[in-house]
């Protein structure tokens, strides 16, 4: 019986227990990080007012099929899935 009850409860410590802390360091070290690295990098990233002086200068025909191809949608959309397919295939325990 104190076989069978050691046996399941080791089991139970590597599947569940050790998982669960794995995923609770990376958890806190991100929620951590990320911010960290956001204000460390946004004076080096582009300014609201450089993109809007940019895009005020495209031409209307340039507009037109940026709004027909619906890209205010789409391209946040694909830089996300991107961003999150980068992130999940660098996870140790799922890629």
């Amino acid at each position: 019986m104190h076989a069978i009850l050691f046996s399941v409860f080791s089991w139970f410590l590597r599947t569940v227990v050790i998982k669960f802390v794995v995923m609770a360091v990376l958890f806190l070290l991100l929620s951590l990080l990320v911010p960290m690295a956001l204000s460390f990098l946004m004076p080096f990233l582009v300014s609201p007012a450089t993109l809007d002086q940019l895009f005020n200068s495209f031409p209307s025909g340039v507009w037109y099929f940026w709004n027909i191809a619906r890209l205010d949608f789409g391209l946040p959309l694909m830089i996300s899935a991107i961003i999150s397919r980068f992130l999940i295939r660098r996870l140790p325990v799922v890629g």
